[in-house]
């Protein structure tokens, strides 16, 4: 598959205006893309899952200390997006990111008391914050815009196989050895990734074209960030980024305790099984987003899909505690993630074309995530912690169901009508 979209992409140097990006720098951005799934996250549910079976922390503390992380990553996520707009040293910050996670991660599984847990959340937050603007800063210096909406659904193929992966290792290693097995699992994905992100070659990335200026020989100049973000259709984006995340975060790590306090023992294997429905989900939705993009399907209409399964998924976990039904309505999360995964890039890309601001927008886009994620933790975790599981579930569905009418309602669509065509097969290599 490399090969062919090396072929692809290499053969549109005309229509693009960069030189081709070398086999050996596709194929270390496929590998960052699966190494790099695992560590960006950090260990995820398996948190909650590890303080409420192993450390018997209550539902509130395991809130705070999920929201930890995404606190820190909304503070530092501008900043990330201003940095790599700004540096040439790209590979260097992802293997910097993972490599602090690492440290984070051992941080937890030795010391697993409150200040030292939220700590090293909050370290995690701010190293993930910087690798999804480099991948995508890299992706659109290798390959250019019109090509990007092909190699942003590959990243996301290679991502969410990277996560079934470390989902499968996951629940073996939590099953058989023990949960502080998982969190060395994520430093080993972390020590890989600073390793091959050598492949790619710095000199075939175009650093101007990385950060959204559409001729980089005119030396385009960043339009001010005062002007960005007196933009209509920028904070409507964001604010639906931000419902989205917020009536989705917390669902799966509410699963998650649910398992764990009604199915002790089973409870990481369950969950493992969770994840790995649905990353196989978000593999075939992530290449489906593409080829949808490449007959002309709008941003709007493919987000809306998204959008709509997140209610639908709150209410049927209320339904249910059987590990076996908590594994089906998953792979509605591999739904909506593997689109947002793609479409959330596409279109901040769409919102920045010419304006140099492309990274920083994704430092915005991630902010609004973290700001989301944050809510949706902190706050689901307390509702269940009053009320029970069932009303935290249909909580964060009321959420979601508000972020789709203001996305219906609000949400102008991004695409630029003859994109399509001018990109042709070639992205879909």
């Amino acid at each position: 598959m490399a090969t062919h979209q090396h072929r692809a992409e290499s053969g549109t140097k005309a229509t693009t205006g960069l030189a081709p990006p070398s086999a050996r720098s596709l194929r270390g951005l496929d590998g960052i893309n699966v190494l790099m799934a695992d560590v960006r996250d950090g260990v995820g549910p398996y948190l909650a899952v590890f303080l409420k079976g192993s450390e018997r922390w209550d539902a509130g503390a395991i809130g705070i200390a999920m929201a930890a992380s995404s606190v820190a990553a909304a503070v530092f996520q501008v900043p990330a997006g201003l940095l790599v707009d700004g540096t040439r040293a790209k590979r260097l910050l992802i293997a910097a990111s993972g490599l602090t996670v690492a440290a984070g991660c051992l941080l937890i599984v030795l010391f697993p008391r409150f200040f030292a847990v939220v700590a090293a959340q909050a370290m995690l937050g701010a190293a993930s914050a910087v690798i999804p603007p480099a991948i995508a800063a890299i992706s659109l210096g290798l390959v250019g815009r019109k090509l990007l909406d092909g190699r942003v659904s590959r990243n996301e193929s290679f991502n969410h196989a990277g996560n079934l992966l470390a989902a499968v290792l996951a629940g073996a290693l939590g099953t058989y050895l023990g949960y502080h097995w998982i969190f060395y699992l994520v430093c080993a994905f972390a020590l890989a990734s600073a390793g091959i992100v050598t492949l790619i070659n710095p000199a075939e990335i175009d650093h101007d074209r990385a950060r959204g200026s559409e001729d980089p020989a005119n030396n385009c100049e960043p339009v001010p960030v005062r002007d960005l973000l007196k933009r209509r259709d920028l904070r409507v984006f964001l604010a639906s980024v931000v419902l989205f995340h917020f009536g989705n975060a917390a669902m799966l790590p509410m699963a998650g305790q649910v398992l764990a306090q009604t199915h002790p023992g089973s409870d990481a294997a369950a969950l493992s099984a969770c994840i790995i429905a649905a990353q196989f989900v978000m593999v075939g939705v992530a290449w489906a987003v593409g080829q949808a993009s490449a007959k002309g399907v709008g941003r709007k209409t493919i987000f809306l899909v998204a959008m709509a399964v997140l209610p639908v998924r709150g209410v049927l976990f209320t339904l249910t505690d059987s590990p076996y039904a908590v594994v089906g309505i998953q792979l509605l999360d591999g739904v909506a993630a593997g689109i947002f995964g793609v479409v959330s890039v596409l279109i901040a890309s769409d919102l920045m074309r010419s304006t140099g601001r492309f990274n920083f927008a994704q430092g915005l886009m991630a902010l609004s995530v973290g700001i989301g994620a944050a809510l949706s933790n902190a706050t689901a975790g307390y509702v269940v912690q009053w009320f029970g599981f069932t009303a935290g579930f249909l909580y964060l569905a009321a959420i979601a169901g508000c972020g789709l009418v203001f996305f219906v309602a609000f949400m102008p669509e991004t695409r630029d009508p003859g994109a399509h065509l001018a990109s042709g097969t070639p992205a879909l290599a």
